[in-house]
């Protein structure tokens, strides 16, 4: 054992000295092609001298005789070196044969067979480590990996910055290439079933593609998850592909029927009758029939509100939806709140698109269009609000076994983020993506007193940042200027 342990110490003395033997033979070429440096001056003869030729050819004659003297020394020098590397070589070389490394992934090119099978256990390797079956406990909610969610035709992503786009087609032809490449192998292994190999299978095409998500675990590799229309309305087919720096691999492929999953909407409610209205109008067209009032004669608290209506249902276990009453969802963003949940496996955390004041957006415009028509992912019309953890998918499972709100929070704010972290702490796989179904309407945001001082700063991030782009509040702030200059530029015109 002692003696394993020091040939493993030895291991990296032995890289660095060929580090230095490497370093050394650059060094002696970098020598060999600098000019040599002399504080003489020859004396050069004359033009006009007889002997002008003959000095001429004396003194090149000198320095080539120098130089190939100094050649033939460095020829010496590369030649001892080029021994010594080929000597450490061979000795690391022996001293990994008799020491494997821990996963055992060295390709032995004389065995194909061996080299393939050791390639593979790595790559299962990757996959075992990464958030695929089963969650990673995260300290906290910085720590979690977010999800980027794509269509065919556009990519709905988080990091906007000042330049990109909450929503892009991907120009870049990596990005483009990357996913058709995976949708293609999701197509080829729904048309090449596993199974009943004698039986007729319907033909799949990339036109039965609904949205995938994926995301990258830099030291593991990139996930996705797609989502093809399957034989009937609420059945669909999903494929699980991992990409572990290398070859693309299919994790599972499953037909999922959600022809029987309820969804069970709670959204709290406080003196927004308004709202409520329009909320409901949207529940109606989103199919929901049934729904049951709850009334509490008490302090308003958003986190006690969900909690009692999540524990109010008595049937079967059942995908609840914590909601706002200023949320637009559409039906299709549903199915991916039936899809991104799983008893005991998996819990939904979208990223909403929040809506900028339409009064500002348009406001060069005669009239406010209709909201169906202010339902535009844009820069210019909203932006991902991916601080906020309050819309979420969960089985009614998970969130008794997890332990619910934390009912000492009072008011509006807090109760999510804290129960967002109950999750991270879990086993639970976390899905967090922005998703194009789920809008945030604005409305102008009030900051009562009565908060406590962590709540009232949060309020009043949330009320800067629901206002309007960064370039159209420069546009407000700097409106005095833009004024100036056009008057200035009348002026100007008139008397030219």
């Amino acid at each position: 054992m002692m003696l394993r342990r020091g040939f493993i110490l030895f291991l990296p003395r032995l890289a660095g000295l060929l580090v230095v033997a490497c370093c050394s033979v650059s060094i002696v070429y970098m020598l060999a092609c600098t000019p040599k440096g002399d504080n003489r001056q020859l004396a050069l003869p004359r033009v006009h001298s007889p002997t002008a030729k003959e000095g001429y050819e004396a003194i090149l004659q000198e320095q080539e005789e120098q130089h190939r003297n100094y050649i033939v020394s460095l020829k010496k020098q590369i030649a001892q070196l080029k021994a010594e590397l080929q000597g450490r070589s061979k000795q690391l070389k022996n001293v990994q044969e008799q020491y494997p490394d821990p996963l055992d992934i060295r390709l032995d090119h004389s065995n194909p067979e061996k080299a393939q099978a050791n390639l593979l256990a790595f790559l299962h390797s990757q996959i075992d480590k990464a958030e695929v079956h089963s969650g990673i406990k995260l300290s906290t909610e910085y720590a979690a990996v977010p999800f980027e969610s794509f269509t065919l035709q556009k990519v709905y992503q988080l990091e906007t910055g000042l330049t990109r786009h909450p929503e892009e087609k991907p120009v870049r032809k990596d990005k483009r290439d990357e996913l058709i490449e995976v949708i293609e192998l999701a197509v080829g292994s729904l048309n090449n079933p596993e199974r009943d190999g004698n039986a007729k299978h319907r033909v799949y095409t990339a036109s039965d593609f609904i949205e995938g998500i994926y995301r990258t675990e830099k030291d593991k590799g990139t996930l996705y998850e797609l989502t093809f229309k399957g034989d009937a309305k609420h059945q669909f087919k999903k494929i699980v592909l991992f990409r572990p720096f290398g070859p693309v691999m299919k994790v599972k492929n499953e037909n999922v029927n959600m022809a029987d999953t309820l969804i069970n909407v709670i959204v709290p409610l406080a003196k927004r009758a308004s709202k409520f209205r329009q909320f409901m109008q949207n529940f109606r067209s989103a199919n929901f029939k049934n729904f049951t009032f709850i009334q509490l004669n008490e302090e308003f608290s958003r986190g006690k509100g969900l909690d009692i209506g999540a524990r109010f249902w008595k049937g079967n276990n059942v995908v609840l939806f914590f909601c706002d009453v200023d949320i637009y969802f559409t039906a299709e963003f549903l199915n991916s709140c039936r899809l991104n949940t799983q008893p005991g496996k998996k819990v939904f955390y979208p990223v909403l698109f929040s809506q900028y004041n339409p009064s500002i957006i348009y406001g060069h415009h005669d009239s406010i269009p209709p909201l169906e028509q202010q339902l535009i992912i844009k820069k210019e019309t909203g932006f991902w609000r991916d601080f906020g953890f309050g819309m979420t998918c969960q089985y009614r499972s998970d969130f008794l076994n997890i332990g619910g709100f934390d009912l000492d929070i009072k008011g509006w704010g807090g109760e999510d983020v804290h129960l967002y972290r109950k999750y991270l702490h879990s086993n639970l796989i976390v899905i967090r993506t922005p998703v194009r179904g789920l809008f945030h309407l604005w409305h102008e945001k009030q900051c009562p007193d009565e908060l406590t001082p962590e709540q009232y700063k949060m309020c009043m991030q949330s009320k800067a940042m629901n206002e309007a782009s960064h370039g159209q509040l420069g546009m407000l702030v700097f409106k005095q200027e833009i004024e100036t200059h056009l008057h200035r530029q009348k002026l100007s015109s008139k008397k030219t």
